[in-house]
């Protein structure tokens, strides 16, 4: 039977600041990507984030950014260095991992936030800086990556493994790359398509694209948002649609003991 992975990036909350509501999220996803400082968190979010996930089984990853606590790690940043950006992915990836080493619930994998994300699935400089970091800390992460990526290909390339990352709310443009919000229709709003695009991800292998086409995909995860309005009703009900339609939910990998 088909079996997929639901990831939520979490932990995203930070001083005074609470963003999402990361306990009833836990209850439905499988794995959890942490913010690690740059972009929101802070220590004390991500002890609390750790050891929640550690109490519901949920395995858990680095979520690194650009430095950008201001903009959400959302703004473009230009002008750094590329040795510079590795050692900020470096810095933050060590700081989840030794958060989770010492709360006895070790890491899995790494998946960038935002912008660094955005700009590393179709800049090839940016995408190895992202995995030589990764293999720098350790070599073992998993790297959850979009499928027609640079940075699924400098993965492979350097031999780290990857997780395939599907969204279940975002349309596909035919290069495989995500639709811009601002284009029309990018946003899948209604729990009904989300599904049906999901189910035709998994069962079928195949991404449905905005002009009506398909492509080939091995998905082993599905990204759920968590900091939207409501996330965690239409998490529930989506999870709930893919185990009725005999998808089994399940990390795509569990932590090292």
């Amino acid at each position: 039977m088909p079996q997929i992975d639901l990831n939520c990036d979490m932990g995203e909350s930070f001083g005074a600041y609470t963003i999402g509501d990361d306990a009833a999220m836990m209850d439905i996803i499988t794995t959890a990507n942490i913010a690690c400082g740059f972009h929101a968190g802070d220590p004390s979010v991500m002890r609390d984030t750790i050891l929640s996930a550690r109490e519901k089984g949920v395995a858990i990853g680095a979520h690194p950014s650009f430095m950008d606590l201001y903009g959400f790690g959302r703004r473009r940043i230009y002008g750094e260095r590329p040795e510079d950006v590795e050692a900020q992915i470096i810095y933050q990836i060590a700081a989840i991992q030794g958060m989770a080493a010492a709360l006895g619930w070790p890491i899995t994998h790494v998946k960038t936030h935002g912008s660094l994300g955005n700009i590393a699935a179709e800049d090839e400089t940016l995408a190895r800086v992202c995995v030589n970091a990764i293999k720098a800390v350790d070599p073992r992460l998993v790297f959850i990556t979009l499928p027609y990526s640079q940075t699924m290909r400098a993965a492979e390339a350097a031999g780290l493994a990857v997780a395939c990352e599907v969204y279940a709310d975002r349309r596909y443009l035919e290069n495989g790359m995500l639709a811009p919000r601002q284009m029309e229709g990018s946003v899948i709003h209604d729990l009904s398509q989300s599904v049906d695009q999901v189910l035709s991800m998994v069962c079928e292998n195949r991404i449905p694209t905005l002009n009506g086409g398909h492509l080939a995909v091995e998905a082993a995860t599905v990204c759920i948002h968590g900091d939207t309005p409501g996330a965690p009703v239409t998490a529930r009900a989506l999870r709930d649609k893919l185990t009725d339609a005999g998808i089994t939910i399940a990390p795509f990998t569990k932590p090292a003991p």
